[in-house]
């Protein structure tokens, strides 16, 4: 049996074990940027399908506590997509076999050990999470995999595999490329021929939507809308497509980025920007609120190869996250989130493998310091420390990173 064949035969084996379990409410855990919301959106059609009732939840991270809450029960179903692949075994303890457990995911993944925690991520199975698949792609593969009338959804996997931006010379590759065929063939995709790769053209109606316009709509609905409502409207847009109202909630939510954004950039130009040898990283507190901490990250992708940065030292912003998260109410976290990305320079000698991916050296530091850990790539990568260790985690980084050979 390949890789492939024994990925879905994991996803037959979970889909097999849902339909037997006497609970029909699903309990939909999603990430809140564009490839999160295109998976939640297609479990939540699947699911709805099958007859379950679905009760939805975006969250930012897999917080800890939460997980607690969340596994303080028995007897539900429990699915979690784009996170929670590398916490399967914290999962599994948390759970003792007490609901049954499904993780969508395609991040850096460690194996479940609860036989009803199902971690469904190719990373096991040996596909690479960065290129070759996406959390919408494996979900729209479990989706098919349950019922071949699903393969209507396979133009929202496509969304999620564009908004990731994993290409291979401007072209989505493997797994991924496959659904985006498929939906193709469906006529639902136009791929057109640009310099230097690929465009991917969504048909609504008459009309043409660039899908890289349309993942970072769905970015800007799920990240700078997250208290707002935002990922709701953002799984909506996938199932039904963009309406006046989801058009007005991005204008407005651009407004409070792009005010957010500048004021932060003035602040780095003028010196707020702190350096080490391998490291430069800045703290914006609650500069961004009421944004959700994904911003951060938003924040540095965007600003990467501004000249106000050192294009040869990997990029770390931190945020506070704020003690709420939406569906759940007061949550005490106490914590900072952190998000890191490269410079075009150095993000191409990671790629080449002549510069440490973020997936290793960061979620290692975190964990030294007692922090939290999950969903992690080689380009861009976040975790989350207490307050007042942020500095301790830059300086974890700077010995990690300065006892390996191609950084000394």
């Amino acid at each position: 049996m390949n890789r492939y064949d024994q990925l879905i035969h994991t996803m037959r084996k979970a889909i097999q074990e849902v339909r037997k379990w006497p609970e029909k409410t699903i309990h939909l855990f999603h990430h809140n940027d564009a490839d999160g919301l295109s998976s939640g959106a297609i479990l939540t059609r699947a699911f709805e399908r099958e007859g379950f009732e679905i009760r939805r939840f975006c969250l930012e991270k897999t917080y800890p506590d939460v997980l607690k809450y969340i596994f303080d029960r028995e007897g539900c179903i429990v699915v979690f997509t784009d996170f929670a692949g590398r916490i399967a075994p914290m999962i599994s303890r948390l759970n003792k076999s007490r609901n049954l457990t499904l993780i969508l995911d395609h991040h850096v993944a460690e194996a479940a050990t609860d036989p009803k925690v199902y971690n469904i991520n190719p990373d096991l199975y040996g596909f690479k999470g960065d290129r070759d698949i996406t959390a919408s792609t494996t979900c729209y593969l479990f989706a098919r995999t349950m019922d071949a009338a699903n393969q209507n959804l396979a133009h929202i996997g496509a969304i999620g595999s564009v908004g990731d931006g994993f290409f291979v010379e401007g072209r989505l590759v493997s797994l991924n490329r496959k659904v985006v065929l498929e939906a193709v063939r469906q006529e639902k995709i136009e791929i057109n021929e640009v310099k230097g790769g690929e465009r991917y053209d969504l048909k609504d109606s008459d009309d043409l939507v660039n899908m890289d316009e349309l993942a970072r709509y769905l970015d800007t609905l799920g990240a700078a809308g997250y208290y707002r409502g935002g990922p709701e409207a953002g799984v909506r847009v996938c199932l039904e497509g963009m309406s006046s109202k989801s058009n007005h909630m991005v204008k407005e939510l651009r407004e409070i980025q792009n005010r957010a954004f500048d004021k932060v950039v003035t602040q780095l130009k003028r010196g707020e920007l702190k350096q080490t040898r391998h490291i430069q990283w800045f703290h914006v507190e609650n500069q961004f609120l009421p944004m959700g901490v994904k911003m951060i990250g938003s924040f540095c992708e965007a600003n990467k190869n501004a000249d106000f940065f050192d294009s040869e030292k990997y990029i770390a912003g931190f945020q506070v996250i704020p003690n709420e998260i939406p569906g759940f109410g007061p949550v005490t976290l106490n914590a900072a989130s952190i998000s890191m990305r490269a410079p075009a320079s150095l993000e191409d000698k990671i790629k080449k493998g002549r510069a440490e991916g973020l997936n290793t050296f960061l979620p290692e530091a975190t964990n030294k310091i007692g922090g939290f850990s999950d969903a992690c790539h080689r380009l861009a990568a976040s975790t989350m420390v207490a307050i007042g260790k942020e500095e301790e985690l830059i300086n974890e980084m700077e010995g990690i990173l300065s006892n390996l050979s191609f950084t000394n």
